[in-house]
């Protein structure tokens, strides 16, 4: 369950939506949904969490960047377990790592792997700390750091985030009508998303669709079929096909957990 919010400062803001800690009270087998956005987890519980992919499971790292899920994925989360989860901006996470997005999609790295020497001293740093509002602080140090060490080309950021935008506010997405609209070829497009965001403008689409359909189930009681008309899929079984495809569970079960 999600527990405290918190807000980045200016400087990240651009680049950071939130961090917020997560803590369960009792052992369970959580869904993994989608959320269009690269996180940095950690773990500050020092409880082992096992992640769960078709016939593969392997135990979590304390420092995980968790790229996108676009395959059925659910956690073991012991209780007691808390994490502090930064959800970077869809466009954002290659400020703050040198691998290119698409690295982390479907995987779960241990930032130890990515920063080596440097991750060490910033889990310590951040686990000597005895309150969230502290541990947020070193996290935001390190982030901070991180995107003054990176340099990035300005002009393509500024780009992808107007493609993010673009694709997050139509109901309906064909990468020609992009393409026409911003004047690049469609090839430059699927490279730039995938460098950028780790997965193409379409399924990109797609997961952005996938979430306002989540939200509706969850905190509304219109029928799945007015579900899927209002999130643009093309009948009720589209609709059930993706959701599934990405949860591996159907609307309905989903409206029960």
């Amino acid at each position: 369950m999600r527990d405290r919010v918190f807000f980045p400062s200016d400087i990240l803001k651009p680049f950071v939506k939130n961090y917020w800690t997560c803590r369960h009270d009792a052992d369970v087998m959580e869904v993994m949904y989608p959320s269009g956005c690269i996180e940095l987890c950690i773990d500050i519980s020092s409880n082992d969490t096992i992640r769960h992919r078709g016939n593969n499971s392997m135990k979590v790292p304390d420092l995980e960047v968790l790229g996108h899920w676009t395959i059925p994925t659910m956690a073991a989360l012991k209780k007691g377990n808390t994490c502090i989860i930064t959800r970077f901006q869809p466009y954002a996470s290659s400020l703050f790592f040198p691998n290119p997005a698409s690295d982390f999609t479907n995987e779960s790295i241990d930032l130890c792997n990515i920063f080596y020497k440097e991750s060490d001293d910033f889990y310590n740093r951040l686990m000597e700390q005895r309150s969230i509002e502290h541990k947020v602080a070193v996290l935001e140090t390190f982030l901070i750091q991180r995107l003054i060490n990176n340099k990035k080309n300005n002009r393509q950021l500024k780009l992808v985030e107007h493609l993010c935008s673009y694709v997050s506010n139509t109901d309906s997405f064909h990468i020609q009508n992009l393409s026409a609209y911003y004047g690049f070829s469609e090839r430059y497009i699927q490279k730039l998303f995938m460098d950028w965001i780790g997965i193409t403008p379409q399924k990109f689409f797609s997961v952005h669709r996938f979430n306002r359909s989540l939200e509706l189930l969850r905190s509304s009681q219109a029928s799945l079929t007015s579900i899927a008309f209002e999130c643009g899929y093309y009948d009720q079984a589209h609709f059930i096909k993706e959701f599934k495809s990405y949860t591996g569970l159907t609307p309905s079960q989903v409206k029960k957990l």
